[in-house]
């Protein structure tokens, strides 16, 4: 079933040719895998995993290497904002791990743009767009101004850096 409720939202995005038209889907958070991404129980029983949009948490580690410092900090501070809450999900696209991405809104609060204000994340300039990108890149302006979460370290490494090899060196914090 929850594989059935992905293809069918990537089937509508090349069907349309767009992203899945921004359908909101409302469920329970039943996992917070790090930073940016969550699990999400619809109300038809399906499991739906979920990558915050425009928003790039540090790195978690993964078979034996250590992620970035920040990763369980941010992953933490998701948890604590999401875990066994109802949420929305406003779907605006599906990436190439066949996961939904989607701006998540807890009680009417934004919770992508609350992530990068609080400097646990960056905003996803690659993928960002209207209407989120100045209100998300302004966010992280004000982190970096006030050195709040990652911008405490003198040069934090972007998760799209660290990915492409800067792994040597960077412990977890």
């Amino acid at each position: 079933m929850r594989h059935l409720f992905a293809i069918l939202i990537t089937v509508t995005c090349l069907l349309t040719g767009t992203a899945a038209a921004a359908q909101t889907v409302v469920g329970m958070v039943r996992a917070v895998y790090d930073g940016d991404t969550i699990l999400l129980a619809t109300q038809r029983q399906s499991r739906l995993k979920i990558r915050l949009y425009g928003v790039d948490a540090p790195e978690t580690g993964k078979g034996g290497q250590p992620g970035q410092r920040f990763a369980g900090v941010a992953r933490r501070t998701l948890m604590y904002k999401l875990m066994g809450r109802q949420v929305s999900a406003e779907i605006r696209e599906t990436d190439q791990y066949n996961r939904a991405v989607a701006v998540i809104r807890y009680q009417g609060r934004d919770i992508n743009a609350e992530m990068i204000a609080e400097g646990m994340a960056w905003a996803y300039r690659r993928y960002l767009q209207a209407p989120y990108a100045s209100e998300y890149l302004a966010a992280e302006n004000t982190a970096r101004n006030r050195r709040q979460g990652l911008w405490r370290d003198p040069k934090p490494v972007p998760p799209w850096e660290f990915r492409l090899g800067g792994r040597k060196g960077r412990g977890r914090r």
